[in-house]
C-alpha cells in the first residue's frame, strides 16, 4: 500500500513539474526582453547639473531608454550624431512612464524632429506629425499641435520636479491633455512645478542620465526666433523657435533597467549571498506542489476510511489504512486490549 502511495506521489510530481515550468516561462514572456537587462549608472557620465533632489539617484528596475539624435550646432557646423540616455521614474509616475514606454516601443518617435527649442529653457519634441516632408523644414501643418489623440491625466509626485535634465509632458491649457509630446529642461525650470503655478503645473517623469551635452547643444542651435545660435545673444521673446537645421530624433528604444546595486547584472552573486531569487523560485514552485500532494493524501485517507479506496481495497476485503493503524497503536497504552469493531 505504501508503494502505491509513493507511485501516486511520483505521478503527481511528473505532471506538476512541467506545468509549473510552463507557467514560469509564460510569466517571463509577459515582460519584454529589455526588462532583464541591468544597466550600470556609473557608466553614465555626461549628466545634468546636480541638485538636492531624489531624481539625482538611480533606482533598481526603472526603465531606461536610449534616444539617438542628429543636429547642427550652428550655421558653420557639420552635423553631429549623439546618444542620450534617459531613466524613467516608474515608481513615482506610473501612468506617464507607461505612456512613454508604449510610444517608444511602437516606434512613434523614430524620425521626428525637435519642433520647439528655447535656449536656457526647454527642447521640445514628441509630435509624430513633425517629420520632414521631402526636405526640411517642409512638414505637416499640424506639426507642433499633433499627437496620437489619446491623452493621460496630469500626474504629480512630491519627488519629481523640473531639475536640470528633467523630461516632462507637454500639454495644452487643460491639465489632463498630455498626449505624446515631451520636453527636456535644458536648465532647472522650477517655474513649471505645480507649487509655483496657478494652472496645476507640468508633470516630469524622468531625467537625462547621459548625453546632456547634446541637449544643451540642441537648445543652442539657431532657431526662427533666435537665428544667431549664440548663447550670449538671445531674443527675450523666444517662445516657439523652430531649429533652422533639422534636430532629429533618429530613434528611441528601450534598452534596459537601472541596476545601481548590480543585482540584475549579477544574480548568481546575490543567490550565493542570501538565497535571493533561488529561494523565491523554490517557494513559488514548491508550495503549489506541496498543497496538491497534501490534498491527494487527505483524499486518499478519506476514501480509505469510507472503505472505497480503489488503490488499497481488494474486492470483498475491508479497507485498512496503514498510517491509521500506526496512529492507533501509538495512542493505546501498554496492556490495553484493542477491539476489532469490524
Amino acid at each position: 500500500m505504501a508503494r502505491q502511495h509513493r507511485t501516486v506521489s511520483v505521478m503527481m510530481l511528473l505532471l506538476l513539474v512541467p506545468l509549473m515550468a510552463s507557467i514560469s516561462v509564460l510569466a517571463e514572456d509577459d515582460q519584454p526582453e529589455w526588462r532583464s537587462v541591468g544597466l550600470d549608472p556609473a557608466e553614465w557620465t555626461d549628466r545634468p547639473e546636480s541638485e538636492d533632489s531624489p531624481m539625482m539617484d538611480s533606482y533598481t528596475g526603472n526603465a531606461v531608454l536610449q534616444m539617438d539624435v542628429s543636429y547642427r550646432e550652428g550655421h558653420t557646423s557639420s552635423r553631429v550624431e549623439g546618444t542620450v540616455i534617459i531613466e524613467l521614474f516608474e515608481q513615482w509616475a506610473p501612468i506617464t512612464t507607461d505612456n512613454m514606454i508604449a510610444h517608444v516601443e511602437s516606434g512613434l518617435y523614430d524620425g521626428i524632429f525637435f519642433h520647439r527649442v528655447i535656449d536656457d529653457f526647454v527642447t521640445q519634441s514628441g509630435d509624430p506629425t513633425c517629420r520632414a516632408l521631402g526636405a526640411y523644414p517642409l512638414t505637416s501643418p499640424e506639426c507642433g499641435s499633433g499627437g496620437t489623440g489619446e491623452t493621460i491625466p496630469l500626474e504629480h509626485d512630491g519627488n519629481l520636479s523640473h531639475v536640470d535634465g528633467a523630461i516632462g509632458m507637454a500639454r495644452s491649457a487643460d491639465p489632463d491633455s498630455a498626449d505624446s509630446q515631451w520636453y527636456i529642461a535644458e536648465t532647472e525650470a522650477h517655474g513649471l512645478d505645480p507649487e509655483n503655478r496657478d494652472d496645476e503645473g507640468y508633470a516630469t517623469f524622468g531625467i537625462v542620465r547621459h548625453g546632456m551635452s547634446h541637449i544643451r547643444s540642441i537648445a543652442l542651435t539657431p532657431t526662427t526666433d533666435d537665428p544667431t545660435g549664440s548663447e550670449d545673444i538671445q531674443n527675450p521673446a523666444s517662445s516657439a523657435g523652430r531649429p533652422f537645421y533639422e534636430a532629429q530624433v533618429v530613434s528611441m528604444v528601450m534598452i534596459g533597467v537601472a541596476d545601481p546595486d548590480g543585482t540584475i547584472r549579477n544574480p548568481v552573486v546575490q543567490a550565493q549571498g542570501d538565497g535571493g531569487w533561488l529561494q523565491d523560485i523554490a517557494l513559488i514552485v514548491g508550495l503549489p506542489i506541496l498543497v496538491v500532494l497534501v490534498g491527494v493524501g487527505i483524499t486518499m485517507a478519506v476514501y480509505t476510511q469510507q472503505g472505497n479506496n480503489p488503490l488499497t481495497q481488494a474486492e470483498g476485503e475491508p479497507a485498512v489504512l496503514e498510517a491509521e493503524m500506526v496512529v492507533v497503536a501509538e495512542l493505546v497504552e501498554p496492556g490495553t486490549e484493542v477491539k476489532d469493531e469490524g
